[in-house]
């Protein structure tokens, strides 16, 4: 049994978030909330197979098979974070597609901006920073032709809870809003806007204004990197913005180099 009574951390509710959420014209169509899963990711993936229509969205109280980017383990306490995943069917060119979870990063960073009123930044391609800890992951997979995205927020972790020692949570940082309820209703409002607005523009994030969001949000940009690539090797240099496919330019002396993936490490100027 938990040692956490639902006073401390309370359960959300299906009825309530469909309620606020499924209106005419939305994005969303449908909130599942269960009690716990092995992947929220995995589960709306399977659901794409079967043909899910888009906009459903995946809640999990507890996750104990979640993964981060290049498969690494998440988790967390039952009810301490919200972890959900929501599933997409966009319309846009495929070459466009890159440009998802960056949005999905501009409008998570935005909606937890205002409501917890701490300074929430971006790390490329999507990590939620403040300071330089780890707020928050985003992951997405294509299933087929739908784009599943998830995200854990470490929202009521304790200091000795958080998965790594460079994560934390709302909690830790004295956050005006520790209610996961209205957090991620904010989150899943945000989303719709500018996924809205991302496909009426053909997927063209200079058009519908993504690109220059995603830039002013990014704590990236600016610094000196050292992006580890997926396939060995790494660039060093000085992270200059993002090009017109959502990649990390990086400018290494001798030349700027776009990086489409990687782990970027933000390198701490030399005292």
């Amino acid at each position: 049994m938990s040692r956490y009574s639902d006073l401390d951390r309370p359960p959300l509710s299906e009825q309530a978030l469909n309620r606020a959420l499924l209106r005419p014209g939305s994005l969303w169509t449908g909130v599942t909330v269960v009690d716990s899963t092995g992947s929220t990711n995995a589960d709306l993936a399977r659901a794409a197979r079967d043909g899910a229509e888009e906009g459903r969205v995946l809640v999990a109280e507890e996750q104990t098979a979640g993964r981060g980017r290049l498969g690494r383990a998440w988790g967390a306490p039952a009810r301490a974070g919200l972890t959900f995943s929501i599933l997409l069917r966009p319309t846009v060119p495929v070459a466009a597609f890159g440009w998802l979870p960056l949005l999905f990063g501009v409008a998570a960073a935005s909606a937890v901006r205002r409501l917890a009123e701490v300074d929430v930044r971006l790390k490329w391609p999507n990590d939620l920073l403040i300071g330089e800890r780890k707020l928050a992951g985003v992951l997405a997979e294509r299933s087929g032709d739908a784009v599943v995205i998830g995200m854990g927020l470490n929202v009521l972790l304790t200091r000795d809870e958080l998965p790594v020692e460079t994560g934390t949570s709302l909690v830790v940082e004295e956050a005006a809003c520790l209610d996961r309820d209205p957090l991620l209703r904010a989150t899943l409002r945000e989303i719709d806007v500018h996924y809205r607005e991302w496909t009426e523009a053909g997927g063209d994030a200079d058009a519908c204004g993504l690109r220059a969001a995603y830039q002013a949000s990014c704590a990236t940009i600016g610094r000196r990197v050292r992006v580890e690539l997926p396939g060995g090797g790494a660039l060093t240099g000085l992270a200059t913005g993002v090009d017109t496919a959502g990649q990390l330019q990086v400018d290494t002396g001798a030349e700027t180099a776009a990086a489409s993936a990687g782990d970027v490490v933000h390198v701490r100027p030399a005292a």
